[in-house]
């Protein structure tokens, strides 16, 4: 079967080839890959910045934003033949810490977790590919065309959920949110706020392209503006920070209203230093009691609420986010950045 891999820490080592088809274990099902989506961490896989390929192993198939549908389920497990599923990235450690072993296997405290495409063990950037039925989430078959947007989803599930849980150390009834970036992550942060019924507001320097548009037909609204004039005006109750930019992240822990709680999705890159006024930020913090959060990955709880997400919101929407679909045999072309992309996805059929 044909394959998307990359020898880790060597860059320009990407190439679609054949690799021997999965044999499926115990308790595992067997996938015919339809897509898989493109992100950040791809990317730097791709550079050879990051990445780890199975034990043994000196090329890691790529992938972790996956969509499948079923071919072969083992009897009982829940699944058949012709299911729409995606797989779960990261698993818990073999020893696993209190995190891992209560199933919060993203909080994990040792780092000896694995990642499907990233850590380890091999992607779902391939034509056939197996799961454990554990790790393995169902779908509803309306969303073939958009279930590769899941994985992005469950972090941005997991991101609302810390704010919830962090807001709810008392009376905590938000109104307005504001996200700050408006590519893959970004948007659908939006998208889970509409839904939970606050004012969403997203912050994106870009002004012209589909991400207005899209933000714009969720019912939100767009903003080009430097954010601490952003964060003035609106006072937000909640931010989401998907940039990762230094700047905006300190502007937007600034600027929230009071008890404002800020989830950082977004990560930044090493090396650049910034100067700031830590003794205002300390003090706007601890004042108004404030609390920044840091967020990544996800677990199966968080899996389960993407899902729902999903399934609740409009596809014709969630369609417009897919900006192009690259076959898997011209896979490279899907790590080469085009204007207006959002999400960009290789197809595996």
């Amino acid at each position: 079967m044909r394959a998307v891999t990359v020898r880790p820490m060597t860059a320009q080592s990407l190439e679609v080839g054949d690799v021997p088809e999965p044999v499926p274990g115990g308790g595992e099902l067997l996938v015919a890959g339809l897509a898989v989506g493109v992100c950040g961490t791809d990317k730097e896989i791709v550079a050879g910045e990051y990445g780890w390929a199975p034990p043994g192993r000196d090329r890691l198939i790529l992938g972790h934003e996956s969509l499948g549908r079923v071919h072969q389920a083992p009897p009982g497990s829940g699944f058949e033949a012709g299911d729409l599923v995606v797989g779960v990235v990261r698993r818990p450690d073999p020893e696993p810490c209190g995190a891992c072993a209560r199933g919060e296997f993203d909080m994990c405290r040792n780092g000896h977790y694995t990642e499907r495409g990233i850590k380890e063990r091999d992607g779902y950037a391939s034509q056939l590919w197996t799961v454990e039925r554990d790790y393995a989430v169902k779908l509803a078959p309306g969303l073939e065309e958009v279930g590769v947007l899941m994985e992005p989803t469950t972090v941005v599930a997991k991101a609302w959920e810390q704010v919830e849980r962090v807001g709810g150390r008392s009376w905590f009834e938000p109104r307005r949110a504001l996200v700050t970036g408006a590519g893959p992550i970004g948007l659908l942060a939006a998208l889970l706020g509409v839904q939970r019924g606050l004012e969403v507001h997203v912050l994106d320097r870009v002004t012209a392209g589909p991400k207005p548009s899209l933000v714009a037909a969720l019912g939100a609204t767009y903003h080009s503006e430097d954010v601490g004039q952003v964060t003035s005006a609106l006072r937000p109750d909640v931010v989401i920070e998907a940039t990762g930019a230094g700047p905006v992240v300190f502007d937007a822990m600034a600027g929230t209203a009071t008890y404002g709680v800020i989830c950082l999705a977004g990560v930044s890159p090493k090396g650049r230093r910034l100067s700031i006024d830590a003794g205002s930020i300390n003090r706007e913090l601890v004042l108004e009691n404030d609390a920044v959060v840091g967020s990544v990955n996800a677990n199966l709880r968080h899996y389960h609420q993407a899902a729902d997400a999903l399934a609740e919101a409009d596809i014709a929407w969630l369609e417009r986010m897919i900006t192009r679909r690259v076959p898997l045999e011209r896979a490279t072309e899907a790590f080469e950045a085009q204007d207006n992309d959002i999400k960009v996805v290789i197809t595996l059929g």
